[in-house]
């Protein structure tokens, strides 16, 4: 019996190590593969882009409108879902059926490398996932040693616009900003609905009225922005592309980042993506946001 923890805290059990994995998760695809897991994937979403070799698994949809019955046709032994990327919808519809379901929702990097034992463990432990865990763990603590010896430096990072909406500290992006060097300048702030109340607009709803709506993305003005000073722009190109036309409306703006040319296009998948790849993504952002 293979049993381990996922992120309700419940335990994904196995009867022995999954050999038919649907994952609707594209960085979990790709956490498959470079573990030595990749010949027990049979099944993926549209978005589930890498490695290349995953292009020739047949897709079952989205990651929100995952066909139900397209997965269930795949005779998986486990299916990988995130509490973010996926919805309730699809993780009630397959558990009802009895697919056995690994549910993740990393929010820090340490939440990540645990992900990364979960996986390798559910599929058996192949002999290359022992080496690259080790490589990824560290990669972590050579960032950890790095950042202890530097300043962090102001950073905002926007993964939306219109509006523009940005990440809390309790996100998996934020830990990574943390890691390699970065001052998430929106660390502190929580979403507030409406829509006109993150804004500014409107009065806020009490947290009674808020529930469980996720908080840990503001929606923010661009005078909130300027206030904050950033003196690095990051803009990646998901989940939203953001495009030059983007980041010469920052560039417009009275900031410490624009007035240095420190706005910067950049790969999503180096900051967002939680695969064993992790470790160059900090090497990458720890480049840009302290480039001596």
């Amino acid at each position: 019996m293979i049993a381990v923890k996922g992120a309700l805290g419940t335990l994904c059990e196995l009867p022995g190590p999954a050999r038919r994995v649907v994952s609707l998760v594209p960085s979990e695809t790709e956490a498959l593969y470079l573990l030595g897991a990749g010949g027990r994937v049979v099944g993926r979403t549209d978005y589930c882009v890498a490695p290349e070799e995953a292009l020739a698994l047949p897709t079952v949809g989205g990651t929100k409108d995952a066909s139900v019955e397209k997965v269930l046709a795949l005779a998986p032994d486990l299916v990988l879902l995130n509490q973010e990327e996926n919805t309730e919808g699809l993780y009630r519809a397959l558990t009802a059926r009895g697919v056995p379901v690994h549910l993740s929702f990393p929010k820090t990097v340490q939440d990540a490398l645990g992900l990364f034992r979960a996986l390798a463990a559910l599929c058996g432990d192949p002999p290359e996932a022992a080496a690259v865990l080790s490589r990824v763990e560290a990669s972590v603590r050579e960032a950890e040693a790095r950042r202890a010896e530097r300043t962090p430096v102001r950073v905002f990072c926007p993964i939306w616009r219109d509006p523009w909406m940005t990440i809390r500290g309790d996100t998996f992006i934020s830990d990574m900003l943390d890691l390699a060097g970065g001052a998430n300048i929106f660390a502190e702030r929580t979403r507030r609905y409406p829509l006109a109340a993150d804004l500014g607009l409107a009065p806020a709803l009490s947290p009674e009225k808020v529930g469980a709506r996720d908080v840990r993305y503001p929606r923010v003005t661009l005078d909130e922005v300027v206030a904050l000073r950033p003196e690095v722009v990051l803009l990646p190109d998901e989940p939203h592309p953001f495009s030059e036309a983007d980041a010469d409306v920052l560039r417009a703006l009275n900031l410490p980042a624009s007035r240095a040319g420190r706005i910067h296009r950049i790969e999503g998948r180096a900051l967002s993506w939680y695969s064993p790849r992790l470790g160059d993504g900090l090497a990458t952002l720890a480049r840009w946001l302290h480039p001596s």
